[in-house]
């Protein structure tokens, strides 16, 4: 799409501009919705020039893979609304159908008594989710440890084995360390911190855990618990979920309604966690 009005070349910023001001123009003067598709970078962002980002009022993401039947549908920007929204949908032979319990689908396959699964209580946008975290530490052949996820940030994930062996003392740098998020989804929030550790301490110690629990934290560089948002939502998730035990930072107890469906552990430290899990 391009207009005629001006020399410069399809696809330059001057005429995205143009063209997003005139579709902006038919959306305010007739009362409708107007949609522009376009396509990502390899890098995951939208293509093109950034004026279109600027003028349009929601930007929103369609992602997927293609071994997964769900598809996620992302708001990046939103300004009649929260950004970070979801909506997830399965790939069906009617066409797309809309997922109304993520939480249910997600842990639909769980195993039961397996070490390295864990349960974390994430949030995409103002929506809950309770999504299954796998991790497996096996021997390395190499001498030096890899580190592979998946649907978690690598980065973080290093982080955090480097402060489980320096704040509980277990030895990993030997091992190869798999993480993956199951379901096919892409979590950046830090409240799942809590989770990568309970999952890779029950694969390490082949031990599993409660099949009933569910845990959400940040944590720090000292081995601290912190506080996380929206921590009354991640619980009504939780109990809705039939779940009995949630195991969460501590600094977010202070004002929260009793549950008698739950039993809620605060923590202060990742070893008053690990004694709570284990």
């Amino acid at each position: 799409v391009y207009s005629g009005k001006l020399e410069s070349a399809p696809g330059s910023v001057s005429q995205v501009r143009e063209v997003a001001g005139q579709f902006l123009l038919v959306a305010k003067s007739l009362n409708v919705p107007v949609f522009l598709i376009g396509h990502v970078t390899k890098e995951g962002t939208l293509a093109g020039p950034k004026a279109l980002e600027h003028i349009v009022d929601t930007v929103v993401y369609f992602e997927g893979e293609r071994h997964h039947n769900h598809r996620i549908l992302r708001a990046a920007k939103n300004r009649f609304g929260a950004a970070n929204e979801l909506g997830i949908f399965e790939m069906t032979s009617l066409g797309l159908v809309g997922v109304p319990n993520p939480s249910e689908v997600f842990l639909s396959e769980r195993p039961i008594g397996a070490s390295g699964s864990a349960v974390i209580a994430a949030m995409e946008g103002t929506r809950p989710m309770l999504i299954e975290l796998q991790a497996l530490v096996s021997s390395s052949k190499f001498g030096t440890g890899r580190r592979t996820v998946q649907g978690v940030e690598q980065n973080r994930v290093a982080l955090l084995v480097a402060m489980l062996e320096k704040r509980v003392g277990l030895n990993l740098s030997g091992d190869d360390i798999y993480v993956n998020l199951v379901g096919g989804l892409d979590i950046d929030e830090p409240a799942i911190d809590l989770g990568i550790i309970a999952a890779t301490v029950s694969s390490f110690r082949n031990i599993p855990l409660d099949q009933h629990t569910v845990v959400f934290g940040e944590l720090g560089l000292a081995g601290e618990v912190r506080a996380t948002s929206q921590a009354p939502a991640r619980l009504r998730e939780a109990a809705r979920m039939g779940f009995k035990r949630v195991v969460m930072p501590k600094n977010n107890l202070a004002g929260l309604e009793p549950d008698d469906r739950l039993e809620v552990i605060g923590v202060r430290s990742v070893t008053d966690a690990l004694d709570a899990l284990f």
